[in-house]
């Protein structure tokens, strides 16, 4: 057995964070204790918590929390006694007095968000993390949108900026696992930190993506219990632990307890576990944000035009998160233009 295959995992668990995406970010503190007590008991080394889009993000644009930032992070850390707290956060919607809030509440992993060409927005804020003691990723989000060598570019700068770790998140569900390990293995020749990566299932690729970025070198794998999340949900946090095990990565995780905590999840937590619905799949494939899956729904209703159409649409014009609004304006767009022509639902050119 080859020293890649002995490598533990340190399994990321945001779903009382991106699950709040499924339930337009409603979560009550209920439900964020009988899951976080759950994962602490199976060992989950990080569990972050947090409205859907992040620190701050709580607002009329993209969806208001139930719970604020400050009741969510006191929930979940007095319910933790193993595990480490974590948050995530994007510049423009959390600020750096969101970050000491949320360390001086006791967060221990603070992930500091941006577009997949902007890392230079992080700086600032990856350096307050540093000063405040926690620990520091940096992550950049819609990472199909560029190259390889680009992605290991803003890598290798969140690195010069504090980043302790680094990595890239399948924000639309569209990569191949050839994509994941081109990628991360282009991260992994440009820094000297631990590399991660965050899957969505909208192709159903998540656990085989996540697998490909293992073998290609990331060491910090995200994944949800039952793969609650955004549109066609997050990879399986449980499917991938008994996965990783079996190919000899350890995860350090009670797999029983963690069983359930997934049952916990579905029963707690979501109304039907995450499915790869038609309009998840073409998210996927128009390369659209997975947490668009309902405002896009909610826009074709009201405009009479068809969702798919609308993904694709999205998808020409590079739509990414924070952008809602687009959703409204290219909704209205293709029923001027589009409502007396029958169009066929093909994939878009690779």
């Amino acid at each position: 057995m080859t020293k890649t295959r002995t490598r533990q995992i340190i399994l990321h668990d945001p779903t009382l964070r991106d699950g709040q995406h499924a339930v337009r970010h409603q979560l009550d503190a209920a439900q964020l204790t009988a899951y976080a007590t759950a994962a602490d008991a199976a060992g989950v080394p990080v569990i972050e918590v947090g409205h859907g889009n992040g620190l701050g993000a709580s607002s009329l644009q993209i969806g208001r929390a139930r719970l604020d930032d400050r009741t969510m992070l006191t929930t979940v850390r007095a319910a933790l006694t193993h595990s480490r707290l974590g948050v995530f956060m994007a510049p423009g919607w959390g600020t750096s007095t969101d970050l000491r809030t949320a360390v001086s509440l006791g967060a221990d992993v603070v992930r500091i968000a941006a577009h997949c060409t902007e890392a230079d927005i992080t700086e600032r804020h990856l350096g307050v993390v540093r000063e405040l003691g926690a620990e520091a990723h940096g992550v950049l989000l819609m990472t199909h949108m560029a190259s390889p060598d680009e992605l290991a570019h803003q890598c290798a700068r969140m690195v010069d900026f504090g980043a302790q770790a680094v990595g890239l998140l399948d924000s639309a569900g569209h990569y191949l696992p050839s994509d994941v390990q081109t990628r991360i293995t282009a991260l992994t020749q440009a820094v000297d930190v631990p590399v991660l990566f965050h899957g969505h299932n909208n192709l159903g690729l998540a656990v085989a993506n996540s697998l490909a970025a293992v073998d290609a070198g990331a060491t910090i794998i995200d994944a949800t219990a039952r793969g609650f999340g955004a549109g066609a949900g997050n990879t399986q946090l449980e499917v991938l632990a008994a996965v990783l095990e079996r190919t000899g990565h350890p995860t350090g995780i009670d797999f029983r307890r963690l069983l359930e905590a997934a049952d916990i999840a579905e029963t707690h937590l979501m109304d039907t576990p995450p499915t790869i619905d038609s309009v998840s799949l073409v998210s996927g494939l128009a390369g659209v944000f997975s947490g668009f899956k309902k405002p896009v729904l909610a826009a074709a209703r009201a405009t009479g035009v068809d969702p798919v159409d609308l993904f694709f649409e999205l998808g020409a014009r590079q739509a990414v998160a924070g952008q809602e609004d687009l959703i409204t304006e290219a909704a209205q767009h293709l029923h001027r233009t589009r409502q007396h022509t029958p169009k066929e639902r093909t994939a878009p050119h690779a």
